[in-house]
């Protein structure tokens, strides 16, 4: 069976709309008998075509309109490819879908300010939590913020640059002092404040936490056990205050992390850690495991940190891993040191034990203080 004919042209436009399209894009606009986008875009360009207007909320109407709608020509900002909504209409679409690109607005943003398009880190707020552009804020790093409040964003990272109407007639660029900006705007920072590393083994003063917490250099152990990689999930079992969770998501931005806690003012706290350190998207389940990881989605990774003890907890955890998958696990107590034992016995992996020992003052000189000791078991499904 031949495919299906391309038949719906997705064709980036900028602020300059008609005037600022290629010969190619022209073309295809105008080989169009449907134009589809939002009602900026479709009022940027002439002509007679039945033109359709975006619904709200988009992306569930998409099927439909596309089930109905043949020889469609669908206006994007910028690059379609690029947070845009050419992306989505190849994962829908596939083979119906060619792709006429336009210069992105962050292209159009580093040619005006002189910055290397390869060295700027991109984060869009378009229907997300300002937080998420906690994590790229390191010293001397160059940060386009795109679908964000200027106010929101000076607030968090410090003075910004606005930039409004790329490549349009009304273009401007200046330092922000309060103004209201053109909602189309990429607002740039060049930060200069401090900033926690990505690495895992934040310090244990940068988590609220009412003690439940997996210290520093335990977390950085079980975290490099748990080998997070781009695009995988993990759950954080007795999750305590979030830090194996958070720290999992810290790592990359599509690293996403379910943390499971039986206590609401846990779980309340481990939402709050989460968003002041970059990574509100992290899950907050609330229940008692086993049973609170029924219908969950499926993990590459698993930390158990907590209610090892409790029966069938280790067993619906390796059940719930693929081939590949790892599990870790960290006892302090006896009875659940027995419990890795057992498992280990039956499983094999890799047994640590970390004894941390931390130098404090002792009268005018200095001394280490131990810490409990942990034993740590990892292994592979």
């Amino acid at each position: 069976m031949s495919p299906e004919p391309s038949d719906v042209v997705v064709v980036g436009i900028g602020a300059d709309g008609w005037d600022g399209l290629s010969p190619a894009a022209r073309h295809a606009v105008e080989g169009a008998k449907v134009l589809m986008g939002s009602q900026r875009q479709l009022d940027l360009v002439p002509g007679d075509f039945e033109r359709v207007a975006w619904p709200s909320p988009l992306v569930p109407a998409l099927p439909a309109l596309f089930e109905k709608y043949r020889d469609v020509c669908v206006l994007a900002s910028g690059d379609p490819m690029f947070h845009g909504i050419g992306t989505t209409l190849v994962r829908l679409l596939g083979p119906r879908v060619t792709v006429v690109p336009h210069p992105s607005s962050v292209s159009l943003a580093c040619a005006r300010l002189g910055w290397a398009l390869n060295e700027v880190e991109v984060v869009s707020l378009v229907g997300r939590s300002a937080d998420l552009l906690r994590p790229a804020l390191t010293p001397g790093r160059r940060v386009l913020v795109l679908g964000g409040d200027p106010a929101v964003v000076a607030g968090i990272a410090g003075p910004v640059t606005v930039l409004e109407q790329l490549g349009g007639p009304a273009e401007k660029v200046y330092r922000w002092a309060g103004e209201t900006a053109d909602p189309l705007c990429v607002i740039a920072v060049e930060y200069a404040g401090d900033a926690y590393s990505r690495v895992p083994g934040l310090p244990d003063d940068a988590y609220e936490t009412d003690g439940q917490l997996t210290k520093r250099e335990v977390r950085a152990i079980s975290l490099s056990r748990l080998a997070p990689l781009p695009g995988q999930v993990l759950w954080d079992v007795g999750a305590g205050s979030g830090s194996i969770a958070i720290e999992w998501a810290r790592t990359h931005p599509t690293c996403r992390a379910i943390a499971v806690e039986q206590s609401a003012e846990r779980a309340e706290r481990i939402v709050r850690n989460a968003a002041a350190l970059g990574v509100p998207g992290v899950e907050v389940h609330i229940g008692r495991a086993p049973e609170a990881l029924e219908g969950l989605e499926k993990p590459d990774a698993i930390f158990i940190g907590g209610g090892l003890t409790v029966p069938g907890v280790v067993q619906a955890c390796w059940d719930a891993l693929a081939s590949g998958g790892r599990l870790v696990v960290n006892a302090v107590t006896l009875e659940s040191e027995a419990v890795v034992a057992q498992w280990y016995a039956r499983l094999g992996g890799d047994l640590v034990r970390i004894a941390v020992n931390r130098g404090s003052a002792v009268g005018g000189f200095t001394g280490w203080r131990p810490h409990m000791p942990v034993t740590t078991w990892s292994v592979t499904r």
